[in-house]
């Protein structure tokens, strides 16, 4: 972001107090962006949901929330949070800033002042651009601050996967002419276009699948047909029993007690190296999470997003029960999908 500033300034003959200058401006709206996020996680957190990280983008800020919250209410003021914070700093800018001094005077001198960043239009600017945040995060552009808003509003007269439906459908419409005038205007535009398109279809998608879900438990869709493999056995024995059914990962346990779990993208790297005679327990991963019996298949579905994994055993009161994979839990989706049909 720095360079293509570095690149504007430059090739526009600034001086390197202009450079100075807009690299502060960069740095200031990062803040705000920041903010902004924070107001979302902070939101969020209220109503016990964490958030993962807050990750800067050149068109933006994304806070990775664990989860939205499902209550209208709770996601509306969620969603609004983030505006909210921009409309806080724009009104304490105003406060500072000459705005009525620097408006009124003719639009030749005008242009021309507000042409640069500069000490004497450094605030204005950063007013500026913080309505402009405020405005175009409220445009109804699911799965954008608006178009949440919008879902959420939608979602106290209907089912919230119907509400999804709409606001998802109305952000791809908004993508498209984003894209197009971002062709002619502005190419950050149509950068997010293609954000904005995608994350509406994906959380579309992720609202339907969270539906065929509802009500099931971890129990209704584990595979009870499972093999427990020991530590001090050899990838040897592991390899064969990939083999020889359509298992690829596997709990390594000793007398019901789980260890480790044997990852089959962990093993290939290590044949290469040290050959199939190698202990189990010099490859399994060691850190094992895992679901209940009992636990709502939804929250599970959740923790193959959180944790990263597409494995997990399912304990029932200590006792290993089953295991639950990503393929079989999108098998059991698509079952799903087709008795509700």
């Amino acid at each position: 972001m720095f360079f293509f500033v570095a690149f504007l300034v430059l090739s526009a003959e600034g001086t390197l107090s202009d450079l100075l200058w807009y690299f502060g401006f960069v740095i200031a709206l990062f803040i705000c962006v920041v903010l902004h996020e924070a107001g979302h996680a902070l939101t969020a957190r209220r109503f016990g949901i964490d958030t993962r990280n807050i990750t800067l983008l050149p068109i933006g800020g994304v806070a990775n929330l664990e989860k939205m919250p499902e209550n209208p209410k709770e996601e509306f003021l969620v969603a609004a949070a983030g505006p909210l914070v921009n409309v806080v700093i724009a009104l304490l800018l105003f406060l500072i800033v000459p705005v009525g001094d620097i408006l009124a005077q003719e639009q030749e001198v005008l242009q021309e002042e507000l042409a640069t960043i500069r000490a004497d239009t450094f605030l204005f600017h950063l007013l500026f651009l913080n309505i402009v945040l405020v405005l175009f995060n409220l445009l109804p552009a699911f799965p954008m601050d608006g178009g949440r808003i919008f879902r959420a509003l939608l979602s106290m007269k209907m089912s919230r996967i119907k509400a999804t439906r709409i606001a998802s459908g109305l952000g791809k419409f908004m993508a498209f002419i984003f894209f197009f005038a971002g062709l002619f205007f502005n190419i950050f535009l149509a950068i997010i276009a293609v954000f904005v398109y995608f994350g509406a279809h994906s959380e579309n998608v992720m609202t339907q699948q969270m539906n065929l879900l509802e009500g099931k438990e971890v129990r209704d869709a584990m595979i009870k047909k499972f093999t427990i493999l020991k530590p001090d056995e050899t990838l040897d024995t592991a390899i064969n029993a990939i083999l020889n059914s359509t298992e690829q990962n596997f709990i390594i346990a000793t007398n019901g007690q789980i260890e480790g779990v044997l990852y089959m993208e962990d093993i290939s790297p290590v044949l290469r190296t040290k050959g199939k005679e190698v202990a189990i327990r010099q490859v399994m991963q060691t850190e094992v999470p895992t679901l209940k019996a009992d636990e709502a298949l939804s929250d599970a579905f959740m923790e193959f997003n959180r944790r990263n994994r597409n494995f997990f055993p399912v304990l029932d009161r200590g006792e290993i029960v089953g295991v639950l994979d990503l393929n079989n839990l999108n098998e059991f989706m698509t079952f799903r999908a087709s008795l509700e049909q």
